[in-house]
């Protein structure tokens, strides 16, 4: 009777377990083979499969085939020499989803040791292993484009074998002028055509190459095929193609370019890790990106020499520029204006120039975009403003009376929030009347046309005269001329250098045009007589050039006005 009460109770235990087990675990027992003995309701539950259709069957009737050979060799080796193994594995279902359990696998011995039977005992895991994925990609996805980040460019880089003497070309990719977009039209505008250049991107690529955002408006091509430089030439070519297509969002279309800088090398030393190597041709490529966008944009560029001292003459010219102002290394000359129709000058435009002791005489089109860039322009600006009112001032007190003098405002000290409050100071202090000063801004400045608008009506009613500089080569329309205060459009000096082709078109329409909507118009860069001629026929207001005179300091403004003006 004891023997019995006392089976009973194990028995009862026993129960009492595989009620727990079956509760909480999703449980199977498996032969020495491997073949399903045993299946519990929640083995059943989450694979899909009947009991019926489980017992009988191989274990693998679940293989997802996620993990490699490998995984199970080991789990396999683990087991038969007796030893508990444990693990994460995902499975799939009959209905071919998947899902991940963590799972413990015991085997039991004969008394000779030999393994006769398998229990697995599984936990559900698959919510943990979604939310694993997506904070995974979040780390390495960029969330705008949906294009590996930098981290994940960085991982990819490191698990990506490199053979010795393999070429691989890199293709930093940068959009031309995008901070003019998100400034104007907003981020959302600016993240929607980011999406639309990844697709674009993808789409030109193949499996084998990999693309990265490696944030902003700038891109990481790795090509890893070995490619010969005619067939990345052509590649950056099509790309540049799509990039121009136009972009539809919203209700506006709107387009951009882009610049690319390439470096391609190959692989000669295994004792240099595969992310130093691609590091360093990135950073050519980046070089030459900023080459191609310096020469303009919307191109491409492959690494030279040149281009590395190029990069470290600008580094040195960034370096010198933020000193110069305190320096007093800045000074401003003047190229008259001349009233076509009697030769008279009637205005100056006032133009920057740049002399510093280490460096010497730099270039403007070397420094100006330096300028913008560390965002120096805006204090030089108001400098250039200041100066320029003076001087004006001093010669109107002289006897020298002209009609203007003309001042170039960047696109970011336009936007300052300072700028009409500072231009104010300027004219008050300088006593100028305003009325004698036009302020040139490009077509860029103007693209959000509500903010560009309220900042000109501002400058209008302090008298101050507004003009579109450098016109026909930005985004301006008709439609932006006839709602905006402007006094004054300059043609485009490329467009007067081109009379004999089809500038002469562009050059007739811009004059047509801005005398229909009351402009004056000035021609930039007259250099013979034929050009003053033509533009002469043709009405043009009023024109600057070196056929006039160069660029001069203030004072060679008085004799040169005893002879023009």
């Amino acid at each position: 009777m004891n023997h019995k009460t006392e089976l009973d109770k194990i028995y009862q235990k026993l129960k009492d377990i595989k009620f727990a087990l079956d509760a909480s675990s999703i449980v199977a027992i498996t032969d020495n083979n491997g073949i399903v003995t045993y299946a519990n309701e929640k083995f059943c539950e989450i694979s899909q499969y009947s009991e019926a259709e489980l017992i009988g069957s191989n274990h693998n009737i679940i293989n997802s085939g996620f993990h490699p050979s490998s995984f199970f060799k080991d789990l396999w080796e683990t087991i038969q020499d007796g030893n508990v193994w444990r693990g994460e594995i995902k499975n799939k279902a009959k209905d071919g989803t998947y899902y991940w359990v963590d799972t413990t696998i015991v085997p039991f011995l004969t008394p000779d040791g030999e393994v006769y039977q398998y229990i697995s005992v599984r936990h559900d895991i698959t919510t943990r292993k979604e939310h694993e994925a997506y904070i995974e990609r979040m780390a390495y996805t960029d969330p705008v484009t949906k294009l590996p980040n930098r981290n994940h460019f960085r991982k990819w880089v490191e698990n990506q074998p490199i053979q010795p003497q393999e070429v691989v070309a890199v293709l930093y990719l940068d959009l031309d002028r995008f901070k003019a977009i998100n400034d104007n039209f907003g981020h959302d505008t600016g993240d929607a055509m980011l999406k639309t250049v990844a697709n674009r991107l993808k789409e030109c690529l193949t499996e084998s190459d990999f693309i990265s955002r490696q944030g902003g408006d700038e891109f990481i091509i790795i090509l890893k095929n070995n490619l010969s430089e005619h067939a990345i030439q052509a590649l950056a070519t099509t790309i540049l193609k799509q990039i121009r297509l136009p972009y539809q969002i919203d209700d506006k279309q709107m387009s951009t370019s882009a610049s690319i800088g390439i470096s391609r090398q190959a692989y000669v030393s295994k004792e240099w890790p595969s992310i130093t190597f691609i590091e360093s041709i990135m950073k050519q490529a980046d070089t030459a990106m900023y080459h191609a966008k310096r020469n303009g944009g919307n191109q491409y560029c492959f690494n030279t020499e040149d281009q590395n001292i190029l990069l470290e003459r600008n580094y040195q010219i960034d370096l010198e520029l933020k000193e110069a102002l305190g320096r007093n290394e800045f000074t401003v000359v003047y190229q008259p204006i001349v009233n076509l129709k009697n030769n008279k000058i009637v205005g100056l435009e006032a133009l920057l120039r740049w002399h510093n002791k280490k460096l010497g005489f730099v270039a403007p089109n070397e420094f100006i975009p330096i300028l913008e860039e560390n965002g120096m322009i805006v204090p030089v600006g108001k400098w250039i403003l200041a100066t320029v009112c003076s001087q004006m001032k001093v010669w109107q007190e002289q006897g020298i009376l002209l009609q203007r003098i003309c001042v170039n405002v960047s696109p970011m000290q336009f936007k300052d929030k300072k700028f009409i409050h500072d231009l104010q100071e300027i004219l008050n202090e300088s006593l100028l009347d305003a009325s004698y000063l036009e302020i040139e801004i490009t077509e860029g400045t103007i693209l959000d046309i509500e903010t560009s608008s309220r900042t000109i009506n501002k400058l209008k009613e302090l008298g101050v005269n507004v003009s579109i500089d450098d016109f026909g080569t930005g985004y301006s329309s008709l439609s932006y001329l006839k709602r905006l205060p402007i006094d004054t459009l300059k043609i485009d000096k490329s467009f007067i250098d081109d009379l004999d082709r089809d500038g002469e078109i562009i050059a007739n329409t811009i004059i047509s045009m801005g005398k229909n909507l009351n402009f004056r118009v000035i021609a930039e860069g007259i250099e013979s007589e034929d050009q003053l001629n033509y533009l002469k026929k043709q009405k043009c207001h009023e024109g600057q050039g070196y056929y006039f005179s160069k660029p001069i300091g203030d004072g060679e403004i008085t004799e040169l006005f005893s002879q023009l003006g």
